[in-house]
């Protein structure tokens, strides 16, 4: 089997070193793609961020001490919007490719001449577009009803930027790697959701013992959280230098994973 590189000879290539025009193209199907089912794909996650935000407000809000010097709703609110930034771009890299392996139609990404990098930068970019837009739309829906503070812009979105491609770069792999829905749903269901969940969405992990604030620390989805939160409240449980090191580095291992896997045809037809 040969790899992408070798079957389209990317240095001689008509459309020079990167196809830019093929990329762009990719990029914009990835996200005509959950435009098309906008309902599904960005209005249920901002419902559902403001489900979560009224049975919070409604059954602990008032009655919950501040957190990092804040009242607990608006401590909330920045996590949940992470939380689902990071899931919502998870989902659009894996559903693409997993919906196109079922369906057959991963030649539509394997025959035209597009590199695996052209191919891996095009989808992870449609994913961060995702998590990016439902992220927007989440922090308007809640400025209806609170006022949220904003202490840095550059932080939000610095750190918006890093978690949706971790997130999305994740997808890709898991989308390679899926055979069926079953095994999406099973990296969803026991890697995605309890990471997200046990990352400081919902409590600092300064209240938790200190086996399981160490055990934190080790959690990426804390640093995109607690950083996401920062640029809001412009406090923070850890580190932000940490943190924006730490993700640049996954995400730059994620992306030549990614890559790598593509490349080489992991379980994909050439």
């Amino acid at each position: 089997m040969t790899t992408i590189e070798q079957k389209y000879k990317i240095g001689t290539r008509r459309f020079g070193r990167v196809n830019w025009i093929g990329l762009y193209t990719l990029y914009t199907k990835e996200v005509l793609r959950f435009f098309n089912v906008w309902f599904q794909t960005v209005l249920s996650p901002i419902v559902t961020f403001l489900l979560f935000l009224g049975v919070f407000s409604l059954a602990i809000g008032n009655s919950r001490a501040d957190v990092l010097e804040h009242k607990f709703t608006i401590f909330l609110i920045p996590g949940l919007i992470a939380m689902q930034m990071m899931q919502n771009a998870f989902a659009n890299t894996s559903s693409s490719l997993m919906i196109a392996k079922v369906q057959g139609n991963i030649v539509d990404i394997l025959y035209p001449p597009l590199s695996a990098m052209e191919v891996t930068t095009a989808m992870i970019g449609g994913g961060i577009t995702r998590g990016m837009i439902v992220g927007l739309c989440s922090i308007i829906a809640a400025e209806v009803f609170i006022t949220v503070p904003i202490y840095s812009v550059s932080i939000i979105l610095i750190y918006s930027l890093l978690g949706c491609s971790m997130l999305a770069g994740l997808g890709f792999v898991a989308g390679l790697w899926a055979e069926k829905f079953d095994n999406m749903a099973a990296v969803t269901n026991f890697v995605i959701v309890p990471l997200s969940f046990l990352s400081g969405t919902f409590y600092s992990i300064k209240n938790l013992n200190i086996y399981l604030e160490t055990i934190s620390l080790f959690n990426p989805f804390f640093y995109m959280i607690d950083g996401f939160r920062y640029g809001f409240l412009g406090v923070a449980d850890g580190s932000i230098t940490v943190g924006l090191i730490l993700l640049g580095v996954i995400n730059i291992f994620i992306w030549f994973f990614c890559y790598f896997l593509f490349n080489k045809g992991y379980k994909v037809k050439f």
